[in-house]
């Protein structure tokens, strides 16, 4: 820990929570008994997220997941249950709380809680900070009395009541004989009030002992007691003021026995005594969570670790590797593993050869063409973690706006014949699904262009190995794509809109149920690619309608088109595999490029094609083309300034020597042009920054004047698609989760290490020879360079866990209990706990 000084650990909470079901709520008065129930999650009494409204059940569903970050201290996590009544209220039923020490006790695994009984005295969160001391003072008899002063310096994190918070503190001197009570000035709006007042309470009789030492004789000093209890102002009436918590400090916890001895500590506010009888509640409520604090170190603690993973790709054989050694440890927590994987490679530029190893050591194992990439492995996850970081605006551009008009239009689209309701129409139905999915397949066919360039470059990869190893079957360069954007992407995106940010609210159960025929109809169209595919592999008879609707070729060449468009790059290298597919194609007129010297630069009609591997033109349809431009070759496509050849609808494909100048037939012609080049050329390592947005014309650019035809570009390039996606990735961060993540599974590494010596022979971890078959999930090729890799991970963790242990000692050492950072709860004040937050003036 030598070098760490204060502020440079930063320490980021985590909570995962997924609420699957709650039962046995009771009988309602409301149809059947039944109930419409929701959930909230809470902080303390913060709500934070809500899940949708289950209605009319005794027990609910909900399976929804919430994961977000803590940013504020907090004490409880609280679920509460509610029903909304017949005038649409919510009343709650109940909830289950975890104290935040406890929340390791149930990590990760399902658990049932039972709910309790919500008690508004019991509903307080926040701190207060109190100074409280003895006084002596001189009065004009010349009579010396004792009193005890209570300051109330300030308060935070206090409760907000009906959307705000106004505080203020009644201070209370409680003794056997008597009750004192004292009260601050109200502060208005504020969670976090600052009241700095100061009240004395004079105590009975006092009289000097032998020693010296002051006694009290009238007051029993062990059960007298400061209490300070904070509230919120009604501004009405004082009947109305909301208890926000108390705290009960008890004299005899205290050194009082010299007058100016001081005490000066934070308090957690705590619950008030009820006595009113305690209200039986029913019902329990199943759920997971995962809750993590990581203290994050500097970088160079990581530096070890991290070059281990980064270097992986390059690791021959893979298996011998720390990103595969990782995924075996984290076999049963695949989707944990893949967050941070992802984002360290991100960060570090590297992620293309960490996906390219890994789809083909995957694909190498694979007999079946038709089921590529369709399992759960640690590709697979690294890939959904990709389209989550880096796919949720491409949602919002392609699909939103669909999913906002079917959630408003409440079109009836059931087309189960068992469950139309009574007055629909089976046949409407069918046709207001198939306009719904027509609207939305013709947007995501047609979004290729908007895809993020990460995202194609991922595709790109993924096509690229599956065509390695399957090259005689030709529609596999589809279902390598297709598995992942249209089922882990659009077809999820689509069933649960809120979990994607397409929108604010949960659908209501009727629009919902429109939504999933939607996604299954669009999980299935993306099956058309496949011309070895005879049937949608739909499950139920009642889809079936709904898929022939689109069981067309049209629809078929569109997909293809779209995958082709979305798995296409302008990378150079490893293009003799990739065939050429026409991605776009038409009749155009082009400005003569001048590739020879004294070559007349007039206009001429030309057939234009582009595939994903260069752009040509020809006389005609058919014929062979005139010129030839690869797509590594295009460093900018953009829109030409009317006034360089007074021609409207021209654009330019500008090239390492010269550009290329094109009149499409009209404006919707022109700007699908750009959006497609630009899309297919968009990872040139070469695209400009800058362009002409005018010609060169009589030897100078007619935008800047400029002489020089070489001249650098007087415009920033536009674009249409931005070339690379630039995400807020914090590196230190996800070091720090895989360091976790490896050493909670310590164990696994350590018996890995043991069947390296014991199954393989201590003789084949250091010669390298093939170990002898045993029975194990793990395939181990080559067990020296294995064995040699867990090695470095186990001192890399083990010199890191120590830096840990010694920060967390040097915390604790520096950390005073009653101080803002560890206040006083309420689990019993011990005064040996109490002498660090003791002054003396």
């Amino acid at each position: 820990m030598a070098g760490l000084g204060e502020g440079e650990v930063r320490v980021v909470e985590t909570l995962r929570v997924k609420i699957g079901e709650g039962k046995n709520f009771g009988a309602n008065t409301g149809p059947v008994g039944t109930r419409d129930t929701f959930c909230t999650v809470s902080l303390d009494q913060e709500e934070v997220v809500r899940t949708k409204t289950v209605e009319r059940a005794q027990s609910a569903f909900f399976g929804e997941e919430f994961q977000f970050e803590v940013p504020r201290p907090f004490r409880v996590l609280s679920f509460y249950l509610y029903e909304k009544d017949l005038l649409k209220r919510d009343s709650c039923l109940g909830k289950a709380c975890i104290r935040k020490e406890e929340l390791n006790r149930y990590h990760g695994k399902d658990h049932w809680f039972s709910l309790t009984h919500v008690d508004q005295d019991s509903e307080v969160q926040g701190q207060v900070h109190v100074e409280v001391k003895l006084t002596e003072t001189m009065e004009d008899a010349g009579k010396t009395v004792f009193k005890v002063s209570a300051r109330v310096l300030e308060c935070s994190g206090l409760a907000i009541i009906n959307g705000c918070c106004d505080p203020y503190a009644n201070v209370t001197f409680c003794t056997p004989n008597r009750t004192e009570n004292k009260k601050t000035k109200v502060r208005k709006k504020t969670t976090d009030p600052h009241f700095d007042e100061t009240f004395y309470f004079e105590l009975n009789r006092p009289s000097p002992s032998p020693d010296n030492r002051f006694s009290i004789v009238d007051e029993d000093i062990d059960k007298t007691e400061l209490r300070v209890s904070l509230w919120h102002s009604s501004n009405y009436y004082k009947f109305a003021d909301v208890f926000l918590g108390e705290v009960k400090i008890p004299l005899s916890t205290l050194d009082m026995t010299r007058p100016q001895k001081l005490h000066k500590a934070w308090y957690l506010l705590q619950p008030r005594d009820s006595t009113r009888p305690s209200k039986p509640c029913q019902g329990s409520l199943r759920l997971n969570i995962n809750y993590t604090e990581d203290h994050i170190f500097p970088s160079h603690y990581y530096d070890s670790l991290c070059n281990l993973l980064l270097k992986s790709p390059d690791v021959d054989p893979l298996s011998s590797s720390a990103v595969n050694i990782y995924g075996e440890v984290m076999k049963d927590k695949l989707e944990d593993a893949a967050r941070p994987l992802v984002r360290l490679f991100l960060h570090h530029g590297t992620l293309l050869p960490l996906i390219s190893a890994l789809a083909d050591r995957e694909v190498a194992k694979m007999t079946d063409p038709n089921t590529l990439f369709r399992g759960n492995s640690l590709l697979t996850k690294c890939v959904d973690e990709v389209m989550k970081l880096t796919g949720m605006h491409y949602l919002h551009l392609t699909i939103k706006k669909h999913i906002d008009d079917v959630c408003e239009d409440h079109k009836p689209c059931e087309i189960d014949a068992t469950r139309v309701k009574e007055g629909e129409n089976l046949q409407i139905n069918l046709e207001n699904l198939r306009v719904y999915v027509e609207r939305m397949f013709k947007s995501i066919t047609e979004s290729a262009r908007l895809c993020p360039t990460i995202m194609s470059e991922v595709f790109f990869t993924l096509k690229e190995s599956a065509i390695r190893h399957f090259p005689d079957v030709n529609d596999v360069r589809y279902t390598a794509v297709s598995g992942f954007v249209f089922l882990r992407l659009f077809a999820p995106a689509i069933l649960g809109p809120r979990l994607f940010q397409l929108r604010e609210e949960h659908p209501d159960p009727t629009t919902a149920r429109t939504l999933t025929l939607i996604s299954k109809t669009i999980q299935s169209l993306g099956n058309l690619a496949n011309s070895s595919s005879v049937s949608p592999g739909l499950k139920e008879a009642y889809m079936s309608n709904i898929y022939d609707c689109f069981a067309k070729k049209e629809y078929s060449d569109a997909v293809k088109t779209f995958l082709d468009v979305i798995s296409s790059t302008g990378r150079p290298h490893s293009r003799s595999i990739d065939t050429p597919v026409v991605l776009k194609e038409s009749l155009m007129i082009k400005r003569a490029q001048g590739r020879t010297r004294f070559g007349l630069k007039n206009f001429k009609r030309r057939w234009f094609c582009l595939t994903n591997k260069d752009l040509t033109y020809a006389k005609s349809k058919g014929e062979p083309p005139l010129c030839k431009i690869p797509v590594e070759d295009i460093l900018a496509v953009e829109s030409l300034q009317e006034e360089s050849f007074k021609m409207k609808n021209m654009f330019q494909v500008v090239q390492p020597q010269r550009a290329l100048y094109i009149q499409a037939n009209n404006c919707v012609e022109a700007k699908e042009w750009i959006d497609i080049l630009n899309k297919v050329s968009q990872c040139n390592k070469k695209r400009l920054k800058t362009y002409h947005p005018a010609a060169y014309v009589n030897c100078h650019w007619l935008c800047c004047k400029e002489g020089n035809e070489n001249a650098t570009g007087c415009t920033p390039v536009t674009g249409g698609v931005p070339t690379d996606i630039k995400l807020d990735i914090d590196s230190d961060r996800e070091m720090e989760r895989i360091h976790s993540f490896f050493l909670t599974h310590r164990d696994r590494l350590e018996k890995l290490e043991v069947y390296l010596y014991d199954m393989c022979g201590e003789e084949a971890v250091y010669s390298g020879t093939p170990p002898t078959p045993r029975t194990t999930t793990y395939i181990i090729e080559d067990p020296k360079t294995c064995f040699e890799t867990l090695r470095s991970i186990m001192d890399c963790i083990i010199k890191l866990e120590q830096e840990h242990i010694e920060y967390y000692k040097a915390l604790a050492k520096s950390t005073k209990y009653g101080s803002e950072q560890k206040p006083i709860g309420g689990d019993g004040v011990k005064p040996n706990e109490l002498e660090d937050s003791m002054e003396g003036e």
